[in-house]
Order: structure tokens, then sequence, then C-alpha cells
């Protein structure tokens, strides 16, 4: 689909805005140890430099919105389960999981680099407002996770989110899948990983969450 060089409308705004985000993602799909310039993602996307500029004031603005965009789709599935009819169990929450964060090609090497550098390089007002709207998401999932499970006390559904957010990101950088997704000698690099860190993300990960969330939630 062609993209006009000036979007008026806020609807084109919005298609122009989720526009430079996926020539970002694709560009990013294709070469995961390097940040792309504005230029390229311009370019991807069939747009002026400028253009994107009007957007996103640099490349690491750019990436965090990528970042929050990827994190909304999560926590909408998860919020739409919540707020769903039937039961929540914790296998269905685990799944929005896997399908949200895990099997994703972008979202743990994007959110590696955006809870690490990113952050610290946009704007001071652009990261607080992305805080504060990660904090809104987040307030409102925690809350829904304590309606269905009466265990957690006030406040725990988003100290629980915050555990397994910490361990599918601490884990994945310790993994051998985190060199193969950020380094471009890729499958060497896990070749040469110690043994004891040759693991399988997705299934250690599986049952590590299994266990943070049945321990908290006092399920046998």
């Amino acid at each position: 689909m062609a993209i006009r060089q000036r979007a008026v409308l806020a609807q084109d705004k919005h298609e122009r805005h989720h526009a430079i985000l996926d020539a970002a993602a694709r560009l990013l799909r294709r070469a995961p140890d390097r940040v792309a310039s504005v230029a390229e993602v311009a370019d991807e996307a069939g747009l002026a430099k400028g253009t994107v500029y009007l957007y996103f004031p640099a490349k690491e603005a750019l990436l965090l919105a990528l970042h929050e965009r990827n994190v909304g789709q999560f926590f909408d599935a998860l919020i739409d389960r919540l707020q769903g009819a039937g039961p929540v169990t914790i296998d269905g929450v685990l799944a929005v999981v896997r399908e949200h964060m895990v099997e994703p090609p972008l979202f743990l090497p994007l959110a590696s680099r955006c809870f690490g550098t990113i952050q610290q390089s946009v704007d001071a007002e652009v990261a607080r407002a992305f805080r504060e709207r990660m904090a809104g998401r987040l307030e409102l999932a925690g809350a829904g996770l304590e309606r269905h499970f009466t265990t957690l006390p006030r406040g725990g559904g988003v100290v629980l989110l915050r555990h397994s957010y910490a361990l599918i990101l601490g884990l994945w950088q310790m993994s051998p899948s985190s060199s193969a997704a950020i380094s471009s000698a890729g499958a060497k690099d896990v070749r040469d990983a110690p043994a004891i860190l040759k693991f399988a993300y997705p299934s250690d990960l599986d049952r590590a969450l299994a266990a943070l969330w049945r321990g908290t939630l006092a399920v046998p």
C-alpha cells in the first residue's frame, strides 16, 4: 500500500505511526545485532527522513515505541482473557506469555535493549510517559489477576507480573538464545557457550514460571 508523504487526519497519522514501526521491525528482524538509522527506517517505509523525525525525534525513541507496541499487545491479550467470561487458569495466563513474549522473534531482543540503554538515551519526558503508560497497563492486569486468584493480596497481581517479567527477561539474557539473537556470530556463540548455559530457553522458562506462579498462588 502506498503511503502518502503528508498525513493530516488522525487516522492517517495513526497509520503512518504504525507503518514506521513496521519498517523498523522488518529491519530489526533482518539484522538483530544492529540498530537501523532513521534514514534506513525512512527508506524502508517509503518516506522522507524528515517525515520520520516528525513522529520520532531519534532512533532510540522509535525503538522504545516499537517495544511499547509489543508490550501493549501482550497486555491487551492478557486483559481480554482476564475480563472474559470463562475461567482463568495459570496455564491459560502462561499461554498468553508464550504467544506474545516468548514466541515473537523480536520481543525479547528488543525488550533487552530497551530495559538497558534505550530508556537512558531518549528524552526524559518520553521515557517518563512510557513508564506511566506501562504502569497503567500493569495495574489493570494486576487487579484482574487478583479478581481471579483470590490468594493474591491487594497489589499482589502487580508484584507477580513484575517478578514474571524479570524472570522472562533475565533467563533469556542468560540463555544461548540471547547470543544467537543479538550477535552476528549466532550459532557459533551457542556452540562456544559454557555447558551450564546450554539450556533450552522455552522449556526452562515454562518450568520456572509455573513454579513461580504455583508457589505464589499456593497451588499444588
